[in-house]
């Protein structure tokens, strides 16, 4: 998790525009946001959208567990049940978020780097 957080924006810290936006004497804190920050945040963005189905399904499974009232025990109820409807209405919902998040990773992605654009 963070070595591979660190790791990326000491990559960043050593390139050249790096060294470039230095030597035209912006301040130190006007260089790690503005140029490295937005740089290393791509992949950070990307790690982010692969998370969130496990955060999706470990939510069915905590709420199983703990008895919890919601989604996750309903779907769990659902496939003990074989209630085939909801279950395909969950797995639907799952992928439609998932999808929703790669979008919203692509727009994202136009915001943090200006050298991305999103062709038609």
């Amino acid at each position: 998790g963070s070595r591979w957080y660190r790791t990326l924006f000491l990559e960043e810290v050593t390139k050249d525009y790096v060294r470039t936006a230095r030597a035209k004497g912006l301040s130190e804190i006007r260089v790690l946001f503005s140029h490295v920050l937005k740089n290393a945040m791509i992949p950070i963005l990307t790690g982010a959208v692969v998370v969130l189905p496990t955060l999706f399904m470990g939510s069915l499974i905590l709420e199983s567990f703990f008895g919890i009232p919601g989604l996750g025990s309903y779907t769990i109820d659902a496939i003990q049940a074989q209630d085939f409807a909801i279950v395909r209405a969950m797995v639907f919902l799952g992928s439609v978020l998932y999808i929703l998040g790669l979008v919203l990773t692509d727009i994202s992605y136009t915001l943090v780097d200006p050298r991305v654009r999103l062709d038609r």
